[in-house]
């Protein structure tokens, strides 16, 4: 995510977090780097410049020249103008109205029909919203098909009429048909095109005037930088959106649009989609992206994630197990599909501070656990319930079974037996000991 512009940001800054004298010509020529850096990213020339003109002025004003930490400072400053720039306060979704009624805009290709599904996934994990989808575009072949078979993933009601002709009418029938059934939240999925024109404008504005939604969400994808940014503009002219959803983070953008659309719409990024599973949804906070982008990280919102996964008592029952020293392989195996739902493997990694800058070029296979889980399920029930029985003609078996190695195969016990001593000690003095010394230092 951002990986060019976080690496040109990062050689435009590090000069200044040398030890070498900081003067007002050189934090002149990093802002200059920092300048072409945003430009080259796709933001655009006036907010770029604008942008570092804040950053100098601000850095003059604290006397960064004269602190112990000039380059630390300059950082913060930069981080803190950034954060502004993309919308200073993350800013959920109104929910509010009943059913509230969300609808979705933007242009063909952009993920809308994606996003209403991994929208409504997660509302649906809010215990109190039962979502329904509806299908309003009626032009683009197997549109309502392709609803259908996201509806059917997350588990959410998708309403369509396949013989009618009239978006206006199906979506007044969906908001009718939610009342009905109960559901307190509609996602309308509209039809786009492939570049803004008076007739889809026209249709999803009389769509928007027919049902008065809560909110309207303008779907980009923030690989197509720049444009972005300009058929945001022309959306919000007509519609008056509510927010920005950004979709496609984990290709290969260049960040631009996710930089500078709020300063040109004046409209928040709500929501931005991280990957192809329905789980890669994130709330949108300008100050973890802040983070990210300068190569910070974002612990935060990794811990939230594996927060999301987490089954408490799934937890305490491999606990007892721990404790009783019967932890399996079955156990193992259920750990890496909560770790595989929390999502993308390489951004989940890049959110660790120094990540970043470590997974430059590395190619980080979204499937990284497939050798284990095929080894896994080459086991027998009894093998993976008593590992201790794994002798060498069933590691042969297992290694044959899976088409891997029996070093391989040595490997996984090797560290299945490392892991389960350490989960072992935590549960014991150690690990009390451990939480203490942590808490203490709070």
């Amino acid at each position: 995510m951002f990986d060019n512009l976080s690496e040109k940001l990062d050689k435009a800054l590090h000069n200044l977090k040398g030890r070498g004298k900081i003067t007002e010509i050189n934090v002149a020529e990093t802002l200059k780097e920092v300048r072409r850096a945003l430009l080259d990213a796709d933001v655009n020339f006036k907010i770029a410049k604008e942008f570092t003109n804040k950053v100098k002025e601000k850095a003059l004003g604290q006397n960064v020249l004269t602190t112990l930490q000039p380059g630390q400072l300059m950082v913060k400053i930069v981080k803190d103008e950034l954060t502004q720039l993309m919308g200073g306060e993350a800013e959920e979704i109104d929910l509010t109205g009943s059913p509230s009624v969300i609808l979705m805009s933007g242009l063909q290709g952009s993920g809308k029909t994606t996003f209403s599904g991994k929208l409504a996934n997660y509302l649906k994990k809010k215990k109190t919203k039962k979502p329904l989808l509806v299908a309003c575009d009626v032009y683009r072949p197997a549109a309502i098909d392709q609803l259908h078979i996201v509806g059917e993933q997350v588990g959410v009601e998708v309403y369509s009429d396949k013989g009618n002709n009239d978006p206006v009418a199906i979506a007044k029938a969906g908001v009718k048909h939610a009342k009905e059934q109960g559901c307190n939240v509609v996602i309308i999925d509209t039809a786009g095109r492939l570049a803004v024109d008076q007739e889809m404008m026209d249709e999803i504005s009389n769509i928007h005037k027919a049902i008065t939604p809560q909110e309207t969400l303008f779907v980009v994808d923030s690989m197509t930088g720049q444009d972005a940014v300009n058929t945001a503009k022309a959306f919000n002219d007509v519609l008056n959106f509510d927010g920005v959803i950004l979709t496609k983070l984990d290709g290969d953008t260049r960040g631009g649009a996710a930089i500078s659309i709020k300063s040109v719409v004046d409209k928040p990024i709500k929501f931005i989609g991280t990957g192809e599973k329905m789980e890669a949804i994130d709330v949108f906070y300008p100050s973890r992206m802040a983070d990210r982008i300068l190569g910070m990280g974002d612990v935060v919102s990794l811990v939230e994630r594996a927060q999301e996964q987490f089954d408490e008592e799934q937890a305490r029952k491999i606990q007892k197990k721990i404790a009783k020293n019967r932890f399996g392989f079955d156990d193992f195996l259920s750990q890496i599909h909560q770790i595989k739902k929390m999502g993308n493997m390489k951004d989940l990694m890049g959110m660790i501070p120094g990540m970043g800058k470590a997974l430059k070029g590395l190619d980080i296979d979204d499937d990284a656990f497939k050798h284990i889980e095929a080894m896994i399920y080459s086991m027998t029930p009894d093998e993976r319930s008593n590992p201790s029985k794994l002798d060498a003609s069933r590691k042969k078996r297992i290694a044959a079974g899976s088409g891997r190695t029996i070093q391989e195969v040595n490997q996984l016990l090797k560290q299945f037996n490392q892991m389960s001593k350490m989960m072992k000690m935590m549960q014991g003095g150690k690990g009390k000991q451990m939480m203490q010394m942590m808490q203490n230092m709070r």
